[in-house]
């Protein structure tokens, strides 16, 4: 399997390389040279081992993966998983009869992003061992990223990582999670203003190609493609839990900002999976929700919610969707992403309205809906969560996904339901000492800075 850029200006690469890269040099984003398509063969392959999560990332990723001898993979994969806290690594709840959640919650940081961050932290220092060289990994985080990537790194040899994130936008635990590790290659960047700043400065950093060769620089973030790959994974699990007749007409409902997660079970659609389709499901800042209701996708102001992780506008995933959407053409997804870059706005005419639809939550909602859910189910779900229970469909079962512990909520939580959720592991962090280093969201100080601490 080869791996290619969005925007057409990149040499082909194997899998390892694409991951170490992560942002291609002509600023697009890599993805399989063509996806391979699951036959009826192949799915029963899948649902053999549906009850086994580790063995079934490992026959899904095999097939992009083909560069890791296959023994290496699998006990990649079977590491990666050893530190989730229940056996089902990702559960299937039902709440009712047409109702599901799929809890993604129970890795080392309680949140989605571990699914895909403990397998590229292992994945990293596998290739620092093979290849004998040291890596440096850049990553900017609107939340739950920053942890994960953090975690999946913590100590490990021959890296270091630097996590750029909005300074007081982030919950106070997904602060503590980043910046109280004591591990000497982790390095928590506070920046002034949002995370889009955070993710623009990135991007510059990673245009230096000089910059980034030199000090073998990686991108943790979604834009890599390993990212978007190891979450196809749990999408395949869930649906192949769920019951037969439930399989072809539930919609997987995904509190999005980034648009990397929903983009991982569309990919899986694409392969051949027979899922019936997604509701995206953002917070006040509604970019997605904007596109998938009106064909427009335009920048607005990022406001600062009770949903943090989703306070994005600009979704860099979205250049992967793109892509396909517009006949796998990077000379045409140069021209759009050119045009948006230069006016913050393009419009779509034709996308696919039976697939996706999209809803909308605001703060003044959420606690409400944590308050309706824990009344008539006995559940408590986060603030992003939360962001997926509004609308849901009346004619068909729903999957929600739910995408972070309420544990690192919880404010939020006391004040929907009275209650005080807590997990051992954040309250550890309460007692260390906070470790941050503010800067500008300017590449020139984040390049120095780098190159003052990265491993060489």
């Amino acid at each position: 399997m080869r791996y290619i850029s969005t925007r057409g200006q990149t040499p082909v690469l194997s899998f390892s390389d694409a991951v170490a890269t992560g942002l291609a040099p002509d600023g697009g984003l890599f993805l399989p040279e063509t996806l391979p398509a699951f036959d009826a063969v192949q799915l029963a392959r899948f649902d053999a081992l549906k009850n086994d999560y580790a063995a079934l990332c490992h026959e899904f990723l095999r097939h992009f993966a083909t560069d890791i001898p296959d023994d290496t993979l699998r006990a990649l994969i079977a590491k990666s998983y050893s530190t989730f806290s229940v056996p089902e690594i990702a559960p299937l709840r039902q709440l009712s009869p047409d109702l599901y959640v799929l809890e993604l919650f129970h890795g080392p940081t309680l949140a989605f992003k571990d699914f895909a961050l403990q397998v590229l932290g292992n994945l990293y220092e596998y290739q620092c061992r093979v290849r004998g060289e040291t890596i440096n990994v850049l990553g900017a985080t609107s939340g739950d990223t920053g942890s994960a990537a953090i975690h999946g790194l913590l100590g490990k040899p021959g890296t270091a990582i630097f996590i750029l994130y909005p300074d007081g936008r982030t919950s106070p635990l997904q602060e503590r999670q980043m910046a109280c590790t004591g591990a000497k290659n982790v390095f928590a960047l506070a920046i002034d203003g949002t995370f889009d700043d955070a993710q623009a400065a990135l991007k510059d950093v990673f245009g230096d190609q000089e910059f980034r060769t030199r000090h073998h620089l990686s991108a943790v973030n979604s834009i890599n493609l390993a990212r978007v790959l190891a979450q196809c994974v749990y999408y395949l699990s869930a649906w192949l839990r769920l019951p037969a007749n439930v399989r072809a007409t539930a919609d997987f409902v995904v509190p999005t900002g980034n648009f990397g997660n929903v983009l991982a079970g569309w990919m899986l659609q694409k392969m051949g999976v027979p899922m019936r389709g997604f509701r995206v499901a953002t917070n006040q800042n509604d970019i997605l929700y904007r596109l998938f209701t009106t064909g427009e996708y335009s920048v607005s102001g990022v406001r600062p919610s009770l949903a943090p992780s989703m306070d994005i506008q600009v979704s860099s995933n979205f250049e992967r969707f793109l892509y396909y959407s517009l006949g796998r053409d990077g000379a045409k997804v140069r021209e759009v992403m050119g045009a948006f870059k230069a006016t913050g706005r393009c419009v779509f005419e034709n996308f696919d309205r039976d697939t996706f639809s999209a809803s909308r939550c605001d703060d003044a909602e959420i606690p409400a809906i944590i308050k309706r859910v824990y009344q008539d189910f006995n559940y408590i779900i986060d603030p992003h969560t939360a962001c997926g229970f509004k609308e849901l469909a009346s004619d068909r079962p729903s999957v929600v996904l739910a995408t972070a512990s309420p544990a690192k909520f919880p404010d939020t939580i006391r004040e929907a339901t009275g209650i005080e959720p807590l997990d051992p592991t954040l309250e550890i962090l309460k007692s260390r000492p906070l470790v941050k280093h503010k800067i500008k969201a300017a590449p020139a100080e984040i390049k120095a800075f780098i190159e003052a601490n990265c491993q060489s």
